[in-house]
C-alpha cells in the first residue's frame, strides 16, 4: 500500500475511498474540504481524460480501495481470467473475499488499513482458528471474529454491512452467508475498464 497522505489518493481519483475511516466522512476530510485534485492546478477544470486514463483511474480505484499492490492486483486478475465467470465480476469477488476486507465490511475496523493490522497481528479468528494472512479468502459459512472483545463498540457511521455478510452485534462475530455479488460493492468501480486495462 502506498505510503504518504492517503486522502490525496481520493482527491486525485475523484471519489471518496474512505481510506481514513471515520475521518473520511467528517468535516475534517480533505476530500470534503477540497473536492478537486491535489497540486497547484487542482482547482482548475480537469481536461478530458483519454481512454487509457479512464482505464487507469478505475484500476487505481480498485487497487487503493482494497489496499493491494500492483503485483497482487495482477495476480487476482490472472486468477479471475481463468474463471468461467465474467472476469471483471470475478475480480471484484476475489477482492471482496479478502479477510481484511471482510473484517472492515463487518464494521469490526474503521478502515481496511486497520483491519489489515488486526489480521496481521493475529487478532482475527476464522472458524475459531487464528488467521494472520490479510489476503486469506473467506468461504460461504465461515465464521469470523476477534480474539478480544471491543469495549463500547459502535458500528462505523460510514459503513453498511453488505447482504452477503451477517454480524451478531452481541458477540461481534460475522458469518459469510453467500459469495459477494456485483451489486454488493456499495461504491462505483467500472470493472470492465479494469479488464480492458489489463487486456491491452
Amino acid at each position: 500500500m502506498r505510503a504518504g497522505p492517503r486522502e490525496k489518493i481520493s482527491r486525485r481519483l475523484g471519489v471518496n475511498l474512505f481510506l481514513k475511516g471515520e475521518r473520511s466522512v467528517g468535516p475534517k476530510s480533505a476530500f470534503t474540504r477540497r473536492p478537486y485534485p491535489p497540486g497547484q492546478h487542482g482547482p482548475k477544470r480537469r481536461s478530458k481524460p483519454s481512454e487509457y486514463g479512464l482505464q487507469l483511474t478505475e484500476k487505481q480505484k480498485a487497487r487503493f480501495s482494497y489496499g493491494v499492490s500492483e503485483r497482487q492486483l495482477r495476480r487476482y486478475f490472472a486468477q479471475a481470467s481463468k474463471s468461467k465467470e465474467k472476469t471483471g465480476e470475478k475480480l471484484l469477488e476475489l477482492l471482496e473475499r479478502r479477510l481484511d476486507n471482510v473484517i472492515y465490511r463487518l464494521g469490526l475496523a474503521t478502515s481496511r488499513r486497520q483491519a489489515r493490522q488486526l489480521v496481521s497481528h493475529g487478532h482475527v479468528l476464522v472458524n475459531t482458528k487464528k488467521v494472520d494472512i490479510p489476503s486469506f479468502q473467506v468461504a460461504v459459512n465461515d465464521t469470523l471474529g476477534l480474539k478480544k472483545t471491543l469495549p463500547n463498540w459502535q458500528p462505523p457511521q460510514h459503513l453498511t454491512i453488505p447482504l452477503w455478510l451477517k454480524l451478531d452485534g452481541k458477540s461481534l462475530t460475522g458469518t459469510v452467508e453467500r459469495l459477494p455479488a456485483r451489486d454488493d460493492l456499495g461504491y462505483e468501480i467500472d470493472e470492465k475498464m479494469i479488464v480492458e486495462f489489463y487486456s491491452r
